[in-house]
């Protein structure tokens, strides 16, 4: 049963994001299934866990595209309209090395100073995993599918093309400590 936070963060996500982008909204629950998958290697964090992979694109709704970089948007939004907790807002806006992206759109400074890294590795390699294992329409595919579909639907040389080649090797360093986590623990 989801507790509170989760429950806040579902609503809230799917406020934002369901009727004007549903493609987004499928995405979301499908890496929140993923986050509810993981969420036994976190113990105390595994709510943050899922609360974070149901927010991580919220700031893709028109209404929060400030910046047109949604990690910073959807951090913002969080932080200013709902006071959400530091560490859910901090999750949000660095989701899957999602500073490489900010360097890439001339927001790193911006990005880092507002909302540092968590140095919660487990919990971040978690939602790389989660977001990095999830197609646009919710589908479970691995990380290497994941990435040249980003790069094929953007294309190699946008700004998004650019940064996930050069995240490319830590997400897949991420996902497979989190699959070799995984693995080590009795179900």
């Amino acid at each position: 049963m989801a507790n509170l936070t989760t429950k806040w963060a579902t609503q809230v996500a799917e406020s934002e994001l369901a009727a004007e982008l549903p493609r987004r909204w499928a995405h979301t629950q499908g890496v929140a299934e993923r986050a509810a998958e993981v969420r036994r290697l976190l113990r105390e964090s595994s709510d943050l866990l899922v609360a974070a992979a149901t927010l991580h694109d919220v700031g893709y709704a028109p209404r929060l595209a400030l910046t047109g970089f949604h990690p910073l948007d959807g951090a913002r939004f969080l932080r200013d309209e709902h006071g959400a907790d530091e560490r859910l807002v901090r999750l949000v806006a660095n989701h899957s090395y999602a500073l490489l992206e900010a360097e890439e759109r001339g927001l790193r400074n911006e990005l880092a100073s507002e909302f540092p890294l968590l140095e919660e590795p487990l919990l971040v390699d978690a939602l790389v995993y989660c977001d990095m294992t999830t197609t646009p329409d919710g589908a479970r595919t691995s990380a290497r599918e994941r990435i040249a579909e980003i790069i094929s639907r953007y294309g190699a040389d946008s700004v998004v093309g650019r940064f996930i080649r050069r995240a490319a090797p830590e997400i897949l360093s991420s996902v497979q400590r989190i699959e070799a986590a995984l693995a080590a623990q009795p179900r």
